[in-house]
């Protein structure tokens, strides 16, 4: 086995790892908006790690090239940026669907409180 083997499957087995911690920390996850924020690591390290070892296998058959070095590099920022706005609007939609505004929910009750608890 090359050395570019040894480094590139050293990469992919932490990229591994990575996704199975991420698949255990899923499944301890108390809730859905915890569920969204724990896809951080996966997506943003190991990703990247399974790109970069594809690159270095490549480089080292095929030899250094510009071309697939600037798409690894767009690849790693695409996914960083449809990563962070997914997550964010995920986020934000389990946030709006699971979290009572407590403000709003006092006002109400005192409005019912007020009324003299008759309206269903």
């Amino acid at each position: 086995m090359a050395l570019y083997e040894v480094f590139a499957s050293i990469l992919l087995v932490l990229a591994t790892v990575m996704v199975v911690a991420t698949v255990i920390a899923l499944w301890r996850a108390p809730d859905a908006l915890t569920r969204v924020n724990l896809l951080g690591p996966t997506v943003g390290v190991a990703v990247p790690l399974t790109l970069v070892a594809k690159f270095i296998v490549d480089c080292a058959q095929e030899g250094f090239s510009v071309v697939s070095f600037i798409k690894v590099l767009i690849a790693c920022a695409g996914i960083w940026v449809v990563a962070s706005v997914g997550s964010f609007y995920m986020g934000r939609s389990i946030y709006g669907v699971t979290v009572t505004d407590v403000k709003y929910a006092r006002r109400r009750y005192a409005e019912m409180e007020r009324d003299g608890n008759n309206k269903a």
